[in-house]
């Protein structure tokens, strides 16, 4: 198992547990209190964000859903992948709560499609201009804290860059993500510079929705990302997409194929009225000019 795939084998045997439970025509609540378990707990393990799941736990419930000696194998064997512990889980003490579920869905997409209407993106943020934005979050870190929330975001950035499988990156920036000003003039002029250099990768489509195209949807709408994981040799989907939205409260998981297609329309709604490839980096460049000049 990839050092990226512990997420994903638990929404996998989370699928399949749930599968098996709506077969057997149980409730939620009905099938916990049969592993003297709560409710919330056995939803926490449908959805895979369970982080290492007791033995007993799953042996209880493939005996419940009467699942077969080798189906229940199989759960077994996914539910090892996903108590293998990936590389994010050293800045574990450093992660908001469920954070590192979103870490671990970014680490399993083959994917990407992002939309960020104030700030860089965080695959996409320079050193300097993350740094910048987690002192204001968290201002009472120690000088060590700090540099390992910054070394954590600039870790996650090299699935782009690494040269098997990079990750397909489709982004699309308002125009205000680049003239809010985050760390001063020279932290802005590199950090565009930065997009504009990463841009040229044949794995990333980065366009820029200027002021002069308004607002497309007739509505303001919040930064989103859609997550695909691929396919597998039949050219089915691995995993069901998902989008994740994040607000200052909170973050939201969107699955259902409606939510997940209006998402898609809405990015291409805004790729519609985006510049091209080849003007968003020469605005880009012309605007990391005026930065420093």
């Amino acid at each position: 198992m990839s050092e990226d795939g512990s997420t994903l084998a638990r929404r996998q045997l989370g699928k399949y547990l749930r599968e098996g439970r709506q077969e057997r025509g149980l409730t939620l609540h009905q099938a916990a209190d049969m592993i003297q378990r709560s409710a919330s707990t056995l939803q926490r393990i449908e959805k895979g964000t369970v982080a290492k799941l007791r033995e007993v736990d799953l042996d209880a419930l493939c005996e419940i859903y009467d699942f077969d000696t080798g189906h229940t194998a199989a759960m077994k064997g996914l539910a090892a992948q996903g108590n293998e512990q990936s590389w994010w889980y050293e800045y574990g003490d450093l992660m908001p709560e469920n954070f590192d579920f979103f870490v671990g869905l970014e680490a399993s997409a083959q994917r990407l499609t992002s939309y960020e209407p104030e700030l860089v993106p965080g695959l996409l943020q320079t050193p300097a201009y993350a740094s910048t934005l987690i002192r204001s979050v968290y201002p009472d870190d120690s000088a060590e804290g700090h540099t390992r929330r910054v070394q954590l975001r600039m870790r996650r950035q090299t699935r782009i860059t690494r040269k098997t499988q990079p990750i397909a990156l489709d982004v699309i920036l308002r125009e205000s993500a680049l003239r809010g000003v985050v760390g001063g003039a020279k932290v802005m002029a590199a950090q565009l510079k930065h997009l504009a250099d990463i841009g040229t990768r044949p794995n990333v489509s980065l366009r820029i929705l200027p002021f002069s195209a308004g607002f497309p949807l007739g509505d303001a709408v919040g930064p989103f990302v859609i997550l695909e994981f691929g396919t597998d040799k039949d050219g089915q989907s691995v995993e069901p997409p998902v989008v994740y939205t994040e607000c200052f409260t909170g973050d939201l998981y969107l699955a259902k194929p409606i939510a997940v297609r209006r998402y898609h329309e809405a990015y291409e709604c805004f790729r519609r009225s985006s510049l091209d490839a080849v003007a968003s980096r020469a605005l880009l460049r012309q605007i990391a000019k005026e930065y420093v000049s």
